[in-house]
């Protein structure tokens, strides 16, 4: 994932559908900044590559590994129209995450590790490339 101003999204991949596409009314400092269609994330370093793995559940996903040391992490629920999120750094890149075959509610666990190591790396020597780790869970929320 390519990090800019401390930031990324995932939103919906028609992003003409959207109230506030990105990075619009994304609060700086803010982890996890969530809005209809989209979700913000506040990475520790200001431009680097991050390395973020997402994965897709059924339901709930079982609680984090005790041996995973997050520094930080956050769970909450959006909405989709698609269930198509499109990946935004400063301009969008050409990778997509399905959730599913259809829009809906979904519940998202992130968290993320080697935020002091990123932050310090880009203030003292520049880009850093997969220093910051992100895990990001998703499930279909029960109506």
């Amino acid at each position: 994932m390519r990090v800019a101003y401390h930031s990324f999204a995932l939103q919906e991949s028609d992003d003409a559908s959207l109230a506030v596409p990105y990075p619009d009314e994304s609060e700086f400092g803010k982890y996890l900044n969530v809005f209809p269609g989209r979700l913000d994330f506040y990475s520790a370093g200001h431009t680097h590559t991050a390395a973020v793995t997402v994965q897709v559940w059924d339901g709930p996903p079982p609680a984090a590994d005790a041996d995973e040391k997050w520094e930080e992490s956050e769970e909450a629920a959006f909405d989709t129209a698609s269930g198509e999120l499109a990946v935004w750094g400063m301009q969008r890149a050409d990778d997509v995450v399905v959730l599913g075959d259809a829009g809906g509610r979904w519940g998202i666990r992130v968290g993320s590790a080697g935020r002091s190591e990123v932050q310090r790396e880009t203030e003292d020597v520049g880009v850093a490339h997969g220093v910051e780790r992100w895990l990001m869970q998703f499930w279909p929320e029960a109506t």
